[in-house]
């Protein structure tokens, strides 16, 4: 059995292809999903793609992955990134790698885009790259 790497998307996430294209891109989250599951069979991997606009769907989701046990998580927190105590809370309490994603590079965004609650506790971050971003993540995750 292949193992398994979660990918946990937050708020508005579900928007993505039509939600600010200048900024996130045209791609929706389902060509994501596609991307990431072709490429997770070449390594050997098998993906689990969740989304939700609630913060304890998120934070149940990493309590799950540690239960699984998943080989990592790739988490898209969206704007709880910048607010979520609770996340930094989860993520801490997991032993599961959890790798922060985000489409747009936040330290080129809005002042309060420039902290993160989950940098602190992530294995690592990549952003800026779009729709890559989580094909990059994906591949930090293979090689954990």
């Amino acid at each position: 059995m292949p193992e398994t790497i979660f990918v946990l998307n937050g708020p508005n996430l579900n928007l993505l292809g039509t939600r600010e294209p200048e900024i996130y891109g045209h791609e929706t989250l389902d060509d994501i999903a596609g991307q990431l599951e072709d490429r997770s069979r070449e390594l050997g991997l098998s993906i689990d793609l969740r989304q939700s606009n609630h913060e304890g769907h998120l934070i149940d989701w990493l309590h799950e992955a540690q239960a699984l046990p998943a080989k990592a998580v790739l988490l898209n927190a969206g704007a709880y990134t910048h607010t979520s105590i609770a996340l930094y809370d989860a993520i801490k309490a997991i032993r599961t790698p959890v790798i922060e994603v985000h489409l747009s590079n936040p330290h080129a965004r809005e002042a309060f885009r420039h902290v993160s609650r989950i940098s602190p506790v992530a294995h690592g971050t990549i952003c800026g790259f779009g729709a890559f971003s989580y094909m990059l993540a994906l591949e930090a995750a293979a090689r954990l």
